[in-house]
């Protein structure tokens, strides 16, 4: 598997992955404050691997991963959007880019068929929706299947006091109004069904399509990953190259978010269940070097994606 190439642009990075291709858009960089990018890490080692500005924030991307199977476009992740307020655009500094990004690598909205969330916060699926002049949403992906994990809807839905501020709810309400959006439940836990209605006193959810398989398109399958929220998803990708050999690619989602995050401790802030985020790093870890799986990250800016693999001290970090 040939080491991906990082452009400067709307466009990321480029990469087949068997006879699928992958192309990284971006919605743009935005700045998140380091500390809670790195929990309890101290800066005087972080700030090693990622610089910060005068008001201790980093430098993030939003990467978005567009797949072309040959019968599919699938769309992993639509970055931050336009529906943040202006004090929230004041704090992020995010900047809007996922359309152009999409027409710089080629992809018409009108031809994604298939949209992965692999979590609902609002830097993972800004774009699911447009807000438009006269302050109505509507879908951005007009003709595309959404996906997101059951639980997830369910924690987005909750508005707990812990992480409400990152869920906006224009991104993914008006999806399951219109039924484009169906809801992976693996465990068939059915917690958008009951423990959502059940917490919140709501009135009953417009039916909606739940899906128990983990396959968004053949070759194209999502599994959970969690720590950072209970039902985070990771997507995974494979493919046949010439000569019959498998190549594996995985979007890790916010398991992993910068390839900075590679040592398996330096959970973030974010993460709900950073304990259980350090567990499935490592069994992450090992299953992608074993593999030799190109892992997508969804916030690295510079390294959007790359191999792993343990350097001289046994660290793991992204090969050359």
């Amino acid at each position: 598997m040939a080491a991906p190439v990082v452009e400067a642009t709307l466009v990321r990075g480029r990469q087949l992955v068997g006879h699928y291709e992958l192309t990284v858009c971006t919605d743009g960089s935005f700045l998140l404050d380091g500390g809670a990018m790195f929990g309890v890490v101290p800066k005087t080692l972080w700030q090693r691997k990622m610089s910060a500005d005068a008001e201790n924030r980093v430098l993030l991307g939003t990467n978005c991963v567009v797949v072309r199977t040959g019968t599919a476009v699938v769309l992993i992740e639509t970055g931050v959007g336009n529906k943040q307020t202006a004090k929230m655009r004041g704090i992020l500094e995010n900047k809007q880019l996922l359309p152009k990004s999409l027409t710089a690598a080629g992809v018409h909205p009108d031809e994604v068929t298939h949209v992965v969330n692999t979590h609902l916060h609002f830097d993972h699926c800004g774009w699911n929706t447009t807000l438009h002049e006269d302050g109505s949403v509507s879908p951005t992906f007009r003709n595309a299947r959404y996906f997101a994990a059951a639980g997830e809807m369910a924690s987005a839905r909750l508005q707990r006091d812990r992480d409400k501020v990152s869920y906006l709810a224009q991104n993914y309400d008006p999806l399951i109004a219109n039924r484009q959006m169906t809801l992976i439940d693996l465990e068939g836990a059915g917690r958008f069904a009951t423990e959502d209605a059940r917490l919140r006193g709501t009135e009953e959810l417009p039916s909606v399509n739940i899906q128990k398989s983990a396959e968004i398109v053949p070759g194209v399958w999502v599994e959970t990953l969690p720590g950072h929220t209970p039902d985070v998803l990771g997507v995974h990708i494979e493919g046949v190259a010439h000569g019959g050999a498998r190549e594996h690619a995985c979007f890790v989602s916010d398991l992993i978010p910068t390839s900075r995050h590679l040592e398996a401790t330096w959970v973030m802030g974010y993460d709900l269940d950073p304990l259980r985020c350090i567990e499935e790093r490592k069994k992450f870890l090992r299953r992608a070097i074993d593999g030799k799986w190109l892992v997508l990250f969804p916030h690295d800016h510079e390294v959007p994606m790359g191999v792993l693999g343990p350097d001289d001290r046994g660290k793991v970090v992204v090969c050359d």
